[in-house]
């Protein structure tokens, strides 16, 4: 996937490429690229990697299993436990 000399993919290696166009807090955009070079690869592979790992993770509802419960709109707020 990647040609760890220059922490990139290949060159023409991508099927379909899109560009991410995502706003996000810049803090946690800096994390990321730092979680990333830690790794030695580009935050593009470093995205990859993560999203391929979360795929592992998902409950039956197709969610990753760490996410919290999402409230409803009209929802009261009642602990089942």
């Amino acid at each position: 996937m990647t040609c760890m000399a220059d922490h990139r993919r290949a060159r023409g290696s991508l099927v379909d490429p899109v560009a991410l166009g995502w706003e996000v807090e810049r803090e946690k955009r800096d994390r990321f690229k730092v979680l990333a070079e830690r790794y030695e690869v580009s935050a593009a592979v470093f995205f990859e990697l993560v999203a391929d790992h979360i795929e592992t993770e998902l409950n039956d509802q197709g969610l990753p299993s760490w996410l919290p419960p999402k409230k409803r709109d009209g929802e009261l707020p009642i602990n089942t436990a």
